[in-house]
């Protein structure tokens, strides 16, 4: 029987965060000019919040994977990441 390959490191997730985080900065960019009419700044907000959402995510994702990486045998005794405002 033929061993199944490694996985590949999933190289999407940094690509996929830096993608939706340049494109939230085009968005708040083009939001600052004020030239938007209303409605595509109320649809440009909602988009604006998905993607923050998204980078949040991806985000939060990246702080547990260097908790596992730092301290595999606890991660679960770690102190919570508060960002820097």
């Amino acid at each position: 029987m033929a061993k199944p390959a490694p996985a590949a490191p999933d190289t999407t997730a940094p690509a996929d965060f830096e993608h939706s985080l340049d494109e939230l900065e085009q968005l708040v960019a083009r939001m600052e000019g004020g030239e938007m009419s209303l409605d595509e700044s109320l649809s440009s907000f909602e988009r604006g919040i998905g993607l923050y959402r998204h980078c949040q995510q991806a985000l939060e994702k990246a702080e547990l994977r260097v908790r596992l990486l730092l301290d595999p045998e606890a991660p679960d005794h770690a102190e919570p990441f508060e960002p820097e405002l």
